[in-house]
């Protein structure tokens, strides 16, 4: 009988316990939320709505600059000279630059054939334009095939070079160093880059080398990116919105004022000269392009933007692939800017302002400030004010600087104003991984130098596309959970409970919504989201 008491006791003795326990940590919460929570969440507060502003006055900065160059139509053709290149009477086709096209490729096999057709279709004169294959490629069966493709072409008569490395050192940039050092390079002039996913128009070099024929203070010529897959799904529409406004907001403001701009690694003509001055490819971060293209501006190197010529190119269509892609574009940056950012200051060859442009604006502002402000502010600490109501934001940095900036960046894409919620609520997931990738670079961290190569679909992209959206249940886990996304996720409901039941600041719903993304990206759900029409 005694037994069946104590038993009977214990549910009551452990939810004495639990309440015991749930009363200490609130009276160590009241303990510290005062002294030590409210001082640190307001300085936090203030930080963040100085990185807002930062933020705004750069974007609003960038879109009276693209009012003013659409208002007065300031074309390269109209600030630099251009004329069509012409037959020379008496020289022939020596009268024409040589020129080099180089495609680095790595286990490519949906896409090589597609790349390798595009280039070898350029519009050239055939005796002066060289191209070069640079395979890294480690399947062998991959290898046979791209060797295979360029002896059909060269079977044509197509002047194509097929190289190849015992090493991967270096990654792209090795690749592309070591392109650089065969001896019928020594005789080219310029040098056009295009990644395995890329399909140049035919007349890519005739609008694009004259500018470097006439203007020889131009190191650069570069063109934009076109997605062929952009209708793939929702997560490709999002990317599509983001990547058009930095080509037509960020790389035309850029060309436009300080004839600077991040070199996008593909689709753009490189002045050899240019090149080699500048120190030729480096593989000491993950974006050789970017450094390549500092490090050319430092020596006066002028660069143009050409937001009407469009390259084929292909998005990533998987969240895996998607994740490798922006910790790589956000780590290199934050890693180059802790390399350079001191050279930059001391060098005597550009202007006080293209300086402070390149360190406040390009790098600061846009590479580090953006993606920490976005996950910190809106996903931490707005969160947390829900949580200590003595803190609060003011209105102008919680909604008018936010609205302004997200409709300031949709102006890329006025086909997908419709899905600006769901893109608001996927760069917020997206900010923690570019933020962690952000402070790897700045520490220079274990996976600084993490080189994953996107992978693409080509021709199977319809055929992989259409049996993904066939296949029931469209939602799938991933291979693997993605901890910080759903401890975020996590976090967020516990707020929006929080401010559901006792809070005053009625910012559920959108924490409610936003932790429902942190846990689709969080359970590794495969990427597609789901077909869009």
């Amino acid at each position: 009988m005694d037994r069946l008491t104590s038993t009977a006791l214990l549910p009551e003795a452990f939810q004495g316990t639990r309440d015991d326990i749930t009363q200490q940590m609130g009276i160590v919460w009241e303990q510290i939320r005062t002294p030590v929570v409210v001082p640190l969440l307001r300085l936090s507060v203030f930080l963040c709505l100085v990185m807002s502003v930062m933020l705004f006055v750069e974007k609003v900065y960038m879109a009276v600059v693209i009012v003013l160059v659409k208002l007065f139509r300031w074309r390269p053709e109209t600030r630099y000279k251009w004329e069509p290149m012409g037959d020379d009477a008496e020289l022939g086709n020596a009268g024409y630059p040589m020129v080099l096209i180089q495609i680095p490729m790595y286990n490519e096999k949906e896409v090589y054939q597609l790349s390798i057709g595009a280039a070898c279709g350029l519009s050239w004169p055939s005796d002066r334009i060289i191209i070069q294959v640079l395979d890294d490629s480690t399947d062998p069966a991959i290898k046979e095939l791209v060797q295979i493709e360029c002896q059909r072409w060269a079977s044509k008569g197509v002047n194509i070079k097929y190289e190849i490395r015992d090493n991967r050192n270096g990654y792209k940039a090795g690749a592309l160093k070591e392109g650089m050092k065969h001896s019928y390079v020594k005789h080219c002039d310029y040098v056009a880059i295009f990644d395995a996913d890329f399909q140049p128009e035919p007349d890519f070099l005739w609008r694009t080398i004259p500018f470097l024929e006439h203007n020889p203070q131009i190191g650069l010529v570069q063109g934009r990116w076109k997605f062929v897959n952009s209708n793939e799904c929702l997560m490709t529409r999002m990317q599509e919105m983001s990547l058009d406004y930095h080509f037509t907001v960020e790389q035309e403001v850029g060309s436009s004022t300080y004839a600077f701009f991040g070199f996008n690694g593909t689709a753009g003509v490189w002045r050899i000269n240019a090149l080699n001055e500048a120190g030729g490819w480096k593989d000491r971060t993950t974006v050789e392009d970017m450094d390549l293209a500092v490090r050319a501006s430092l020596r006066g190197w002028k660069f143009i933007f050409l937001g009407d010529l469009k390259v084929k190119s292909e998005l990533p269509s998987t969240l895996k692939a998607y994740r490798y892609q922006q910790h790589r574009w956000s780590c290199g940056p934050a890693n180059l800017f802790r390399k350079m950012a001191l050279e930059i200051a001391k060098n005597k060859k550009v202007t006080l302002w293209t300086k402070v442009h390149v360190i406040y604006s390009f790098f600061f502002v846009r590479k580090i400030v953006a993606h920490i402000v976005t996950f910190i502010f809106y996903c931490v600490v707005i969160p947390a004010t829900v949580l200590v109501p003595e803190v609060q934001v003011p209105n102008w940095g919680l909604v008018y600087i936010p609205s302004t900036i997200t409709l300031l960046n949709a102006v890329g894409t006025p086909r997908s104003l419709h899905l600006l919620v769901f893109w608001i609520l996927f760069e917020n997931v997206m900010s923690l991984h570019r933020t962690k990738a952000t402070f790897i670079g700045l520490l220079e961290a274990g996976r600084v130098n993490e080189w994953v190569v996107t992978e693409k679909l080509g021709d199977g992209m319809k055929t992989k596309a259409a049996a993904k959206a066939a296949k029931i249940p469209r939602i799938r886990i991933g291979d693997r959970l993605h901890l910080l996304e759903l401890l975020t996720g996590a976090y967020l409901v516990f707020c929006g409970c929080y401010d559901l039941a006792f809070g005053k600041n009625y910012y559920y719903l959108y924490l409610f919504f936003q932790a429902v993304a942190f846990f689709i990206v969080g359970f590794g759900y495969v990427g597609t989201f789901v077909p869009h029409p």
